[in-house]
């Protein structure tokens, strides 16, 4: 009778563990379904003329499919200009993201100074300060020097941890993991902190790293309030701005809109997709910590 009432309840916890399972996996392909569907829309909607994007009931297959829309998109605004020109900021911003908070983490969690503590603190408390609070000074100083209308603005704090306390943090958390055995015994053998920093803890970290610079890359690629400000000639505008002035060139021509808006986001869908494993892998790290 015990047996039978055992064997009875295994059945009936292995079947709500299995409905369990059933309704997260509905759960998450219905949450995935709803992320899609806008770029899903943004892609017909690309192929198609003004008429079929606004038809009712809905067409989901362009018929005829209107690739002129990326054509016309591109003789309207230079975007492979722009494209490159993102190119270039992404290229000067995330080397500068990745030496200065690497070394400010570096110097948080491996070495000891007076006040390390209460710079520590000062760095998260700058996490709850909107940017836009320090925009009018900001703008002013770099006025002042004479860059506005250059990248310098857009570049230059990188290399200075400007507003990366959040990564900072992260790469803390990890070079903290790694033994202090290891920098004892570079010390031992005649070594400087900038061995331990270049031999040790950079290439025990190239996960979280790279999950750094994935994320600035990102950031750098959609920031568009930092180019409005500073960025004044059209043939220095990001993929972001020319966006947002096509925008407001073209707006009744929908096909050609939502073509640039595909240009514009098909870079960042082709690094998510080479990068998914960094990004898995430096999240399941970053819960492991």
């Amino acid at each position: 009778m015990t047996d039978e009432l055992t064997a009875v309840r295994s059945k009936s916890s292995r079947t709500s563990r299995r409905i369990g399972t059933l309704v997260v996996y509905v759960l998450l392909a219905l949450v995935g379904i709803s992320c899609f569907v806008p770029f899903l829309w943004l892609l017909r909607s690309s192929l198609m003329n003004t008429a079929q994007i606004f038809s009712t009931p809905p067409e989901w297959i362009p018929n005829p499919i209107e690739l002129g829309n990326f054509s016309g998109a591109l003789e309207a605004q230079p975007f492979v200009r722009y494209f490159l020109n993102t190119i270039l900021i992404v290229c000067l911003v995330v080397p500068g993201v990745l030496l200065s908070t690497s070394a400010a983490a570096f110097s948080f969690a491996r070495l000891r100074w007076r006040g390390k503590k209460i710079v520590f603190g000062a760095v998260m408390a700058s996490l709850l300060l909107p940017w836009a609070v320090t925009l009018v000074p900001t703008y002013i100083m770099w006025q002042n020097l004479g860059l506005v209308g250059t990248y310098a603005p857009l570049t230059v704090p990188a290399f200075f941890a400007a507003g990366a306390g959040f990564n900072i943090f992260l790469l803390r958390q990890f070079f903290q993991q790694i033994p202090v055995e290891l920098d004892n015994a570079v010390y031992v053998d005649g070594g400087t902190p900038w061995t331990v920093y270049s031999r040790v803890i950079i290439p025990l970290n190239k996960g979280p790293l790279s999950l750094v610079a994935i994320f600035t890359i990102i950031a750098t690629w959609n920031d568009l309030l930092g180019p409005l400000i500073y960025i004044t000639d059209p043939d220095t505008y990001t993929m972001s701005q020319g966006l947002a002035a096509f925008r407001g060139l073209y707006v009744s021509q929908w096909g050609y809109l939502m073509a640039a808006s595909l240009l514009v986001i098909l870079p960042i869908i082709v690094l998510f997709a080479f990068a998914q494993r960094y990004i898995m892998e430096g999240v399941a790290l970053t819960g492991l910590k």
